[in-house]
């Protein structure tokens, strides 16, 4: 199968061929053909499969064949980003499918001078990627108009509601034109996102070309147990034995990144980080410093863990697990993408253990435990399976209390600042799960 037999027009064909692309990938496959049918869609595929060019390339070949020219401060496409770092890449990809086309694009999102995006939306843009909250900015101070709405594709809409974007994706609804196309593409599909979906999406094709929520298996993973207070030391040890020369590590906090990267660069190791709390300028130059390899070690929270498209990424290091076990999959898909053969370690402390029973259950499969010599835990990481069961120790008996109340006083269960307590992989977290006024729709 090629590109060709898809249906898609030469101009495309053409901007793939400059690219180096020769064959769809299964969710390529799928997908094109039912958005040029003008099907909704919701499709389901591992993290680096191409899922991006699924909705791209039709999308923009519909807005080409059809449709009246875009009017000022209109858009005719709108894909949903979680993060920043994801709407710039999902953008950068559109604006290369399109080298050939008449057509224009746009990202906004939050972080940065609104004023600007203001100005460029004045004219109007034919496909827009936004994060939602900028998203919402704009429409409200008229910046944006939706009424030329054609197509929305929500991309990683799973991450959007981890973010808290439920309520923001309620108000987008109610901007929208009921008669549309609705796309939804993400890694992962969880019971509430199958929810949204089906508030959201008027008699949806579904494609799931892999099973649900499993890692890519170009991916090699496993896990090196130690204690939590060794971890740099055992992330410095391994980095040295195994001459590793470019690594995207992930921490759980903003705080755990900029400590990490303070002791590498102590230790006069080029490393750099990006988080949250610094500015989009920053993380930006941070990123695209580590693509040219002028960085070695890349340490982020995860919002790096989707929209990072690095080639040739050999290896991820998870210095700390996620506390969401679906964010592991998009971690780990940052290496062995677009065919490639990659790596993904884990240090994992006693603390991490239900985090780590989480991950397994969901990926189905138990990862395997490497002990790195010299770097035992002294505080033992109980065993897990894929069937989400901790296997403790047995107990030891209770020796009989000694009468007078001399004994030690409970003082409960002592959290630090910054630090998060381990999640039970069977109690999730309650998330609000928009609810959209289903009327009639129009029929397309």
């Amino acid at each position: 199968m090629t590109f060709a037999t898809l249906g898609l027009i030469e101009p495309l064909l053409r901007a793939l061929e400059t690219l180096g692309y020769q064959t769809p990938t299964p969710v390529q496959a799928q997908a094109i053909p039912a958005v040029l049918a003008g099907r909704d869609l919701m499709a389901a595929a591992q993290t680096g499969t191409g899922k991006t060019a699924g909705f791209a390339l039709p999308l923009l070949q519909l807005l080409t064949m059809e449709g009246p020219k875009v009017a000022a401060n209109s858009a005719r496409a709108l894909i949903l980003c979680p993060t920043r770092e994801l709407a710039e890449q999902v953008h950068a990809s559109v604006a290369e499918y399109a080298q050939h086309l008449p057509l224009t694009t746009y990202a906004v999102y939050g972080g940065v001078s609104i004023n600007p995006q203001m100005m460029k939306l004045r004219k109007g843009v034919d496909i827009l990627v936004a994060t939602p909250g900028r998203l919402i900015d704009l429409f409200r101070q008229n910046a944006l108009k939706l009424n030329q709405l054609q197509t929305l594709v929500l991309d990683e809409a799973d991450r959007m509601l981890d973010l808290g974007f439920s309520e923001e994706l309620a108000n987008i609804y109610r901007m929208l034109p009921k008669k549309r196309q609705t796309l939804l593409f993400s890694a992962t599909f969880s019971d509430d996102i199958r929810l949204l979906a089906g508030q959201m999406l008027n008699d949806p094709l579904s494609i799931e070309v892999s099973p649900r929520n499993v890692a890519a298996n170009t991916v090699k993973q496993w896990v090196v147990p130690v204690d939590k207070k060794r971890k740099p030391e055992l992330f410095v040890h391994l980095m040295r034995k195994g001459r590793w020369k470019q690594v995207l590590v992930f921490a759980k906090t903003r705080n755990g990144v900029d400590a990490l990267v303070d002791k590498l660069q102590g230790l006069g190791i080029n490393a750099d980080g990006i988080h949250g709390d610094k500015p989009q300028a920053t993380r930006q130059r941070a990123l695209d410093r580590f693509k040219a390899s002028e960085v070695q070690i890349l340490v982020a929270t995860d919002v790096a863990a989707r929209g990072l498209d690095i080639e040739d990424l050999p290896l991820v290091v998870n210095f700390d697990l996620p506390i969401v076990a679906e964010d592991y999959i998009h971690r780990i898909g940052r290496t062995g993408r677009a065919g490639n053969t990659g790596e993904a370690i884990s240090l994992v402390c006693a603390d991490e253990v239900n985090m780590l029973s989480a991950i397994e259950m969901l990926t189905r499969q138990t990862l395997t435990r490497k002990m790195e010599p010299d770097f035992e835990p002294e505080h033992r990481v109980p065993d897990t399976d894929a069937s989400g069961q901790v296997v403790k120790k047995p107990k030891k008996p209770k020796k009989p209390k000694a009468s007078g109340g001399g004994g030690k006083r409970n003082l409960g269960k002592w959290v630090d600042s910054g630090e998060v307590a381990p999640t039970e992989p069977s109690i999730k977290p309650v998330r609000k799960v928009p609810v959209f006024n289903t009327g009639p729709r129009k029929k397309k």
